[in-house]
């Protein structure tokens, strides 16, 4: 079986909505190229845009080609993503608070000093590696138009200053995306500047030493040193402005990842304290659905901080959840109708209670979905026998919906191996096989899978690594004798 992922369309109001989104920060690209111009020249501003009307409608007609091609990359290849105004204005926030940058770097410090790989390194952890070159290139063109048709520039000694601007932002940028790639902390974020700094002072020497005879060794060394401040200034800045863009628009970055996956979180932190046979389980889970994620080439880091929240609704009644009790079962007095009601309420509290926490969207999904539609099936036999029969699987089984992604299909299959590999007595690596192999085939027939794109193939891998793991975990351990020492060297048998 392999299923063919549903074409997502954007609703005609989503679409007026980014469009509007679009217009509003387009203009105000242009009112900070106007401020640009004005501080440039607070005397001489108007002189200069009568005299180049023709190069002011230029400058408007390049920069909006530039940001129609950001647009309507996402148009072709994530319609989706314009589905949130706010993705839109994210982007586009980026590449003002960018220009900004490199204009008071450039104007009061030196052109090289300018922070030139910050756009990518933002983009790289905030979207992904693809989408970080795309925007570094556009953004490198977009300064190039800016210093080619403003007053950026009007020295005669700075002619040639606005190509060393392209050059240093589209090779430092794109560079910055490979190294900053393997970067796992913030930490390591500042050590980007000074591995960036190596081409950059390459790019420096080269575009100065033709120059030489005119500018003199010290000017040359000069401007390597602030090609290296300009480095260290694009890691800083970006360590700097990532949490505001994390909180402000709810992204997930591998920082805030392992963040959120510190066992002091908060509410990893009151799960362990208020369920903490739920957290054991969580752990056990996100262990699971890592090593499948990375089996599958899927984002191993984003799945198990995703397993480590999805049982979080447990929280509103821990003690309603076997893996919580001691003894006393709160529902030998319940009716199997409202038992299950309980039950599968577990999943919408999660959902709710990951957004009333600004947790990310993908946590509050998996939370909703990591059961699907799949019936309670305890509650549901439980009533078939008080009834004789006469009982709605429906009103014994969660409310959905099915998973919408890998991750969640992951996390499905993990959670209910992990449960029923641990109420099994037989653990042994061939029934562990068998009982993961029949929760993944009862998902297929009951056509959980159905809405997100996972194939056989997948599947199989992702019952070969549950197996694996869980034989590990779940394994027969010898019996130890019943012998107990004393100090002195004496010994009882028990």
């Amino acid at each position: 079986m392999t299923v063919i992922p549903k074409v997502k369309r954007v609703r005609g109001t989503q679409l007026l909505k980014s469009v509007c989104v679009f217009t509003l920060f387009f203009l105000s690209m242009l009112l900070i190229i106007f401020a640009m111009i004005v501080i440039n020249d607070p005397d001489g501003w108007t002189q200069f845009m009568h005299d180049n009307s023709s190069r002011m409608i230029s400058l408007l007609v390049c920069t909006f080609l530039l940001y129609c091609i950001v647009y309507f990359y996402y148009y072709y290849e994530d319609a989706q993503f314009l589905a949130r105004p706010a993705n839109i204005a994210l982007i586009f926030l980026i590449f003002d608070v960018a220009v900004i940058l490199s204009f008071v770097f450039g104007k009061y410090i030196s052109i090289y000093a300018r922070p030139s790989a910050m756009l990518a390194l933002l983009c790289l952890f905030l979207f992904n590696r693809r989408q970080a070159i795309m925007f570094n290139f556009v953004y490198s063109l977009l300064m190039f138009v800016i210093d080619t048709y403003t007053n950026n520039f009007v020295e005669s000694g700075w002619l040639n200053a606005m190509y060393f601007s392209l050059m240093l932002s589209f090779v430092c940028g794109t560079f910055s995306v490979f190294v900053g790639g393997a970067v796992k902390t913030r930490g390591g974020l500042l050590l980007t500047g000074t591995f960036i700094s190596i081409p950059t002072v390459a790019i420096v020497l080269m575009l100065e030493l033709s120059d030489l005879a005119q500018l003199g060794w010290i000017q040359v060394v000069a401007s390597a040193g602030f090609g290296i401040l300009g480095c260290m200034c694009s890691a800083i800045l970006t360590l700097a402005l990532l949490p505001v863009f994390e909180v402000m628009f709810n992204r997930l970055t591998v920082f805030r990842l392992r963040e959120l996956t510190r066992t002091d979180a908060k509410l990893l932190l009151q799960l362990k304290t208020e369920a903490p046979g739920t957290f054991n389980h969580s752990l056990i889970v996100a262990q699971l659905a890592e090593a499948c994620a990375l089996a599958l080439g899927e984002n191993s880091e984003l799945a198990r901080a995703a397993a480590y929240y999805h049982d979080v609704g447990k929280l509103k009644q821990p003690d309603c959840f076997t893996e919580n009790q001691s003894g006393y079962n709160i529902h030998d007095e319940l009716t199997p109708e409202l038992s299950a009601d309980i039950i599968r309420s577990h999943t919408k509290d999660g959902y709710d209670l990951l957004v009333a926490n600004h947790l990310p969207e993908l946590f509050a999904d998996v939370a909703r979905e990591h059961h699907g539609t799949l019936p309670i099936k305890y509650f549901y036999a439980k009533a078939l026998k008080l009834t004789g029969g006469d009982a709605d699987v429906k009103d014994y089984s969660y409310l959905g919906p099915t998973p919408r992604s890998k991750i969640a299909a992951i996390i499905m299959i993990a959670d209910a191996s992990e449960a029923a590999v641990r109420s099994s007595p037989d653990r042994s690596a061939e029934n562990v096989e068998k009982i993961v192999r029949g929760i993944i085939e009862e998902r297929m027939d009951l056509d959980q899978f159905e809405n997100c794109d996972i194939t056989m193939r997948e599947l199989t891998i992702i019952k070969q690594v549950i197996v694996a793991a869980l034989s590990g975990v779940h394994h027969h351990r010898v019996e130890y004798p019943a012998i107990r020492f004393h100090r002195g060297g004496s010994v009882d048998e028990e």
